[in-house]
């Protein structure tokens, strides 16, 4: 007799199933990603305060300029018209891809006070209800947070639930960059946490730039936490479709190729942003060494070489990862197509012992971080395989001095 579950009916079971849960949120809470446009945001009124701007008689530069022209602009300026460009235009400079990163960190600051007294102000307003205003105030403390002193905000947007990314390490110094991409339900106030901390953004990139320096201390590393993207909020309808990872693919494209130097870059991406990676994928820079995925819902690809990338593709997954469970296709554009860690993806599958669960693959001490820091660093050969034959380590060279 055969097994119904080793079967096609499977699929086609799998794919019913995925529907009738689309047509029940549709039923209830409708498209969500239908909404209706709102007038300018902080950013776009920065943006559209630089476009109409002067300095020293001239014109600046189109703010979609491309980095390097950009860079040269920023980099013929003295020290005093940067820091009156910061003061003026706070969060135009501090997410503007071609402008130094120091710049950019300074300008943020600026931004964050600015965005905190607004939130000061929302506290105190009649207006608001009681969540309204105890929501005013968690942002407010999240800004002070981001504020600290040596905190490195390379990104910041104030706009609805909120974009930040977070720098650890030296940028402009590093030999080798890690980009943390993180998934659904990721914002301003998810981007940190104190309990489970390793399953926020923060933690994530924490614990990849302690596990990168002890894995080889010799190797200058610098590792991005990256929110910069509006993630899906939930298990809805914007998880189920690459529509949120579209927009994301764009503006982690537009990261990378800001990136000051030439160093390697590699890719982290959990959960949905595995997905984001997988768009992005055949457009990113040479530069990108290496995307590795985890707790993937698929990357909207059948094959790894369907990506197009010169990356390695790298992934993982739990035992225990409730990820597993997900219907691993694409019917009309809902689903992410094939599981990357299945022998017939491609990618080579590592191992990710004692992760426990969806969100632990950044934790201390497991395998998965492990694996994370030698690709971070460039110790390919020292990967451990998900499986004993050591497949994954196929035709790699590169180690890290340790």
């Amino acid at each position: 007799m055969t097994s119904f579950d080793t079967t096609p009916q499977l699929n086609v079971w799998r794919a019913l199933l995925a529907l009738a849960v689309v047509f029940v949120m549709l039923a209830t809470t409708g498209w969500t990603a239908l909404r209706n446009q709102r007038g300018d945001t902080p950013l776009q009124a920065s943006l559209s305060a630089w476009e109409d701007g002067r300095i020293g008689g001239y014109r600046l530069p189109d703010p979609q300029s491309q980095p390097a022209k950009l860079a040269r602009f920023f980099s013929s300026l003295t020290e005093r018209d940067r820091a009156s460009l910061v003061r003026k235009y706070p969060l135009a400079v501090g997410n503007m891809n071609g402008a130094p990163v120091e710049l950019r960190y300074r300008a943020n600051r600026i931004a964050l006070g600015q965005a905190r007294e607004v939130e000061r102000e929302r506290i105190h307003d009649s207006r608001l209800t009681p969540s309204g205003k105890h929501e005013a105030s968690r942002r407010m403390h999240r800004y002070e947070d981001l504020m600290e002193k040596d905190r490195r905000i390379l990104a910041f947007d104030p706009d609805g639930s909120g974009r930040v990314a977070e720098v650890f390490g030296d940028l402009r110094k590093a030999d080798r960059v890690s980009v943390v991409v993180p998934g659904v339900d990721t914002d301003l106030l998810t981007f940190q946490r104190t309990r489970r901390k390793y399953s926020a953004p923060v933690g994530m990139a924490e614990s990849l730039y302690a596990a990168e320096r002890a894995t080889s201390p010799s190797t200058r590393t610098a590792v991005i936490a990256w929110a910069d993207y509006t993630a899906p909020s939930g298990l809805g309808i914007d998880s189920a479709t690459a529509m949120r990872a579209k927009e994301g693919a764009v503006r982690l494209n537009a990261l990378v190729r800001a990136l000051p130097g030439g160093s390697p870059v590699s890719l982290f991406c959990h959960s949905y942003g595995s997905v984001v990676c997988g768009v992005a994928a055949h457009s990113l820079p040479g530069r990108v060494s290496d995307i590795a995925v985890a707790g993937s819902p698929g990357m909207r690809a059948e094959k790894a070489a369907q990506l197009q990338t010169t990356a390695r593709v790298w992934a993982m997954r739990d035992a225990d990862d409730w990820i597993q469970d997900v219907p691993y296709l694409e019917v009309g554009g809902l689903g992410h197509g094939a599981d990357p860690v299945s022998s017939g993806f491609g990618a080579r599958v590592l191992s990710a012992q004692g992760a426990k669960g969806h969100a632990g693959y950044f934790e201390p001490g497991t395998a998965s971080l492990m694996n994370f820091a030698e690709i971070g660093v460039g110790a390919y050969r020292s990967v451990h395989c998900a499986h004993e034959d050591g497949v994954c380590r196929t035709g790699l060279s590169g180690t890290a001095a340790a």
